[in-house]
């Protein structure tokens, strides 16, 4: 009785557009002046317990130092190397747009800070090859979707934070699933290339590509210098957030110029405003989830998938299409902070390595974030390229089936996920 008046009141609030993070904070105040199942203390105990974490420093930090980059020139400077690198290619632009999304989404951190920057310098360009708006902003989608997997990611921050694995080991795991994501994103484009006979453009010079790459190795030193801190030991993942920042600046402001110190004080308060976001997100939905669990739902909801089946892959399955289809309606960190806690003990229950499963998670919601009709990234994506969501998704169903071929293949092929951290010692370690 309580769980369902719980849930209908959230799913009530929801749908009359309420904020998630206030439909998540009045249903839980409402359900407890309702039911004394708790005292009501538990509301700010539970805020101030989950925000206290030394793991979600590195969220705003990250989302700094994004912000930063972007504005500095940085991602000009990559989409510059990829198109060097890969320009001569027929239907090159679109597979420019994957290889500038695996560059530049290290340094972001942001799936829809992605794909505003991303469409912005590129669907001009794209247009004036001949490609059509709604299917140059379905390949941006495409990739933006992938480039959930590569660190930083603040949703691999805050999994981590959740349910105490290492930052360090997430981070590092994304890399080849997002690589072979990737690979497949190009392997429908170069097919689609022929189809559609898109054009190639000219070959970059030797002297053309040497530039591209000292243009960026500036941009690219960062993520070498945060990730090679972290495996060196040198620091940890929130401490490397505070690095990324400080290189940010310096190079935004003192080699590229193109940060003026009046441009500092509206990113910090943009930081503010999308840190402020998350962390009430992150408050107001564990109270949310601490309410649900003593009502037994991950026991109620353990029980209805083993009596399917207790085989970890459909477990597996079942969470991706959970987190697809709750990152489209809630976005990625709320879908996280509500279920994670939930289907968390099945996971472990059925003996599902933490780490495979971190990284479909985020691989689902990330999924999520571009499903029409309310995926956030794919509204943005729209917005940005002035098309309708209708008219987008004919031409980006080729590609979301590609990658839901991509996530099968990294549910049934754990290897591909824990490889690298394994190789690093680092699958094992909590923080």
């Amino acid at each position: 009785m309580v769980l369902a008046i719980l849930l209908l009141l959230f799913i009530v609030l929801v749908v009359i557009r309420t904020p998630v993070a206030f439909a998540m904070g009045v249903s839980s105040v409402a359900v407890l002046l309702m039911f004394p199942i708790a005292p009501m203390i538990v509301i700010p105990s539970r805020m101030y317990a989950s925000a206290d974490s030394f793991v979600l420093l590195a969220v705003p930090l990250f989302i700094l130092a994004g912000s930063l980059m972007e504005r500095g020139g940085i991602a000009a400077r990559l989409v510059g190397l990829a198109q060097a690198l890969i320009g001569h290619v027929k239907g090159a632009l679109g597979m420019i747009v994957v290889v500038a999304e695996m560059f530049f989404s290290g340094i972001s951190g942001s799936s829809v800070a992605d794909v505003s920057a991303i469409s912005a310098m590129l669907l001009p360009a794209m247009k004036r090859a001949g490609y059509k708006p709604e299917y140059s902003v379905s390949i941006i989608a495409a990739a933006s979707a992938m480039g959930m997997l590569i660190p930083p990611c603040n949703n691999m921050i805050i999994l981590g934070a959740m349910i105490n694995m290492s930052i360090a080991a997430l981070f590092f795991a994304g890399f080849l699933p997002a690589f072979v994501l990737a690979l497949l994103i190009i392997a429908l484009l170069a097919v689609q290339a022929r189809i559609y006979d898109l054009p190639a453009g000219k070959r970059a010079s030797f002297g053309q590509l040497a530039r591209a790459v000292v243009d960026a190795i500036i941009p690219l030193g960062m993520p070498l210098i945060i990730f090679g801190g972290i495996l060196g030991g040198i620091f940890s993942p929130t401490e490397s957030a505070g690095i990324a920042v400080a290189y940010a600046l310096v190079v935004g402001i003192f080699l590229y110029k193109e940060i003026k110190l009046k441009d500092l004080l509206p990113i910090c308060v943009e930081t503010g405003v999308t840190t402020a976001t998350v962390l009430v997100l992150v408050q107001l939905a564990s109270t949310f989830s601490y309410l649900m669990a003593i009502e037994q739902l991950p026991k109620l909801l353990a029980g209805a998938i083993t009596s399917v089946s207790s085989h970890p892959i459909f477990f597996l399955m079942i969470s991706n299409l959970i987190f697809i289809l709750l990152g489209s309606l809630l976005e990625g960190a709320p879908a996280m902070i509500i279920f994670v806690p939930i289907l968390y003990p099945i996971a472990q229950q059925l003996g599902v390595d933490m780490l495979h499963w971190g990284i479909l998670v985020i691989t689902a919601v990330g999924y999520g974030l571009f499903l029409p009709p309310a995926g956030v990234g794919i509204v943005v994506g729209c917005s940005v390229g002035k098309v309708s969501i209708a008219s987008v998704v004919k031409p980006l169903t080729p590609f979301f089936a590609i990658l839901l071929v991509g996530l099968v293949i990294l549910t049934v092929f754990p290897f591909i996920t824990t490889i690298v951290p394994e190789m690093m010692n680092m699958h094992t370690v909590t923080r």
